[in-house]
């Protein structure tokens, strides 16, 4: 299993952090999305992904490669194909809520900080990084209220699911990015909880083999 990611790429440390908690193992490649002008840009990295992006992952099943790209798509994979311990709750009400709770930050928060965005942003003249501060601050808001109403020690009771994957990644943006975390003590709270899960610890940026010095 090989996965090709970015050490601050939220998307790809969503991935890490469920191959960590499935106790996976796999061969880390980097792909820098900065330098010279961002290596996911190449042919290369274009032929695993059109898009353009990392992550992506290349495993094998039934002796046949393949090659998989976006973090949903990936990790519900992984979920079906490893199912111990599971991402998705077998409930189908708290699948629900973890769903709502991942497309949140996927389709709410995340796409607006990507660099492609802020760069476009900066471009029209406007302030990128407050920019990504709303985004998250409007996400994490709705969040907050989520957890609030179903948190355990993790997000929905007590047991790591795929809301807590998106969750990790996120915070670590928000902090990136200065935003104030203080209306958000749910959220903070469940944070910390997940860093003392080895898995989830191993698959910080500061960690990977590309990050920055």
């Amino acid at each position: 299993m090989k996965l090709y990611s970015y050490f601050r790429s939220s998307a790809s440390y969503r991935v890490r952090i469920g191959l960590g908690l499935k106790g996976l193992t796999y061969e880390y490649i980097p792909v820098n999305l900065v330098r010279d002008g961002g290596e996911q840009f190449g042919e290369a990295h274009r032929a695993r992904n059109r898009m353009e992006q990392v992550p992506v992952l290349v495993t094998e099943e039934n002796g046949v490669t393949i090659e998989l790209t976006q973090s949903v798509a990936i990790l519900e994979y992984l979920d079906e194909r490893y199912p111990e311990p599971r991402l998705l709750p077998a409930d189908r009400l708290a699948r629900a809520y973890v769903r709502r709770a991942v497309e949140i930050v996927n389709s709410g928060i995340q796409p607006l900080q990507n660099l492609s965005i802020m760069r476009e942003v900066a471009r029209l003249g406007g302030d990128d990084k407050a920019f990504a501060r709303a985004a998250n601050e409007r996400g994490l808001a709705a969040l907050e209220i989520e957890a609030k109403a179903r948190a355990g020690r993790f997000f929905l009771g007590d047991t790591p699911t795929m809301a807590d994957v998106f969750l990790v990644p996120q915070m670590f943006g928000a902090r990136r990015f200065k935003v104030d975390l203080t209306p958000f003590p749910t959220l903070v709270r469940i944070d910390e909880e997940l860093a003392k899960i080895p898995a989830v610890a191993a698959a910080h940026p500061d960690k990977q083999p590309d990050a920055a010095p």
